[in-house]
Order: structure tokens, then sequence, then C-alpha cells
């Protein structure tokens, strides 16, 4: 785990411009989801496993909204479908995608109940990592908390993160307040 690195390991590096879908130089909008088209091609094998392509990005917008954590999850479903995650043809692959959610939910939920509230959904994908990042202009630090206690209510989202996911941590951009949380998931076999 690592929660202060300011990138993750194999970082694909910042954003190309308009990687949000968007053209050079046009606004988001509050609440707007846009997303990179993917290669137009046929859709994948009918066996269910994902169609080979290259990376996708998808952002959504969440500052100012309510009801932010379905929103953020109906967002990301609609990418795994886009992405060939689902419909899920194994057992394992529809319990990759159900991880995928519940970390979406668990980054937005505690953005919600930590921070100011998400500004920001960006999810990225490349056929063998999902990338979540949830932004905020929250100045707390996620962590685990430890001891974990099963039994008690609460605190158990960061916990949750860090056994799911192949990685995690915390990107925090020199005089700018707020912060973005980042997790990486594998594909599914």
């Amino acid at each position: 785990m690592s929660t202060t690195r300011p990138y993750s390991p194999g970082d694909r590096g910042p954003e190309p411009s308009g990687a949000s879908g968007a053209s050079e130089g046009a606004a988001s909008t509050v609440g707007a989801a846009t997303g990179a088209a993917a290669p137009s091609g046929p859709p994948g094998p009918a066996d269910g496993t994902p169609q080979t392509r290259g990376r996708q990005v998808r952002r959504l917008r969440l500052e100012g909204e309510s009801g932010v954590v379905p929103l953020a999850r109906d967002f990301t479903r609609q990418a795994l479908y886009a992405w060939g995650w689902l419909p899920a043809a194994t057992a394992d692959q529809r319990a990759a995608a159900e991880d995928v959610l519940l970390v979406v939910s668990e980054l937005v939920t505690n953005a919600c109940l930590h921070a100011e509230g998400p500004d920001e959904l960006l999810l990225t994908c490349d056929n063998k990592v999902i990338r979540l990042e949830v932004s905020d202009r929250g100045a707390g630090q996620p962590a685990p908390r430890t001891p974990h206690r099963a039994g008690r209510p609460g605190g158990h989202g960061m916990f949750i993160v860090q056994r799911l996911c192949l990685d995690w941590g915390v990107v925090r951009t020199p005089g700018t307040p707020g912060k973005t949380v980042w997790a990486e998931l594998g594909a599914p076999a």
C-alpha cells in the first residue's frame, strides 16, 4: 500500500489534452459525464472476454451534485459495460466488476464523510488495470483504521480498498487545496 506516492507505479503520465473526451478548450459542466471515445470496432468476443483496446478514460464531475454515490456507481457500471467488463460471462469476471463498483462507492463515500464532498471521478482502463480517482478539497489523509475491527460499525472503507486493490494512494498538488485518492484493480481473467 502506498498512501503518499505522488503517482502510482507505472503511471501513464499526465492526462493528454482532451482526454476527457471533450474537445480542446471545452469547459466541463457540473455533473457532466464525458468519456474518451473507444476505438471503433466490433463488440468483444461472444465468450465475454474484454475486447483488446487502448487506454480509455471516463470523467464525471460530482461537485455540487446530490446522490453522488449512486451517481458514481451508475456511471462506473456504464463504463464497465462499454469496456467489456460487463456483462460478465464468469463468476470471476462478475466479482471483478463488483469489486470495482464497491471501491468506487467507498472512495466517493469517504470524500462525502471526511472531505467537503467529491469534485470528480476519473476512470481509466487499459485492459489490464482499471484506475479509479476521486478528487476532493479535503485536507485529511485517508488510511485504513488500525486495528481493524470487523464487528464495529464504520471505519471499513479504506480497509476494503486496501484488500481489493492492487495498489492505492493519495496525490496532492502543491499549492492547491484538496487531494486525489486513487486505486487500481486488475482486469478480470
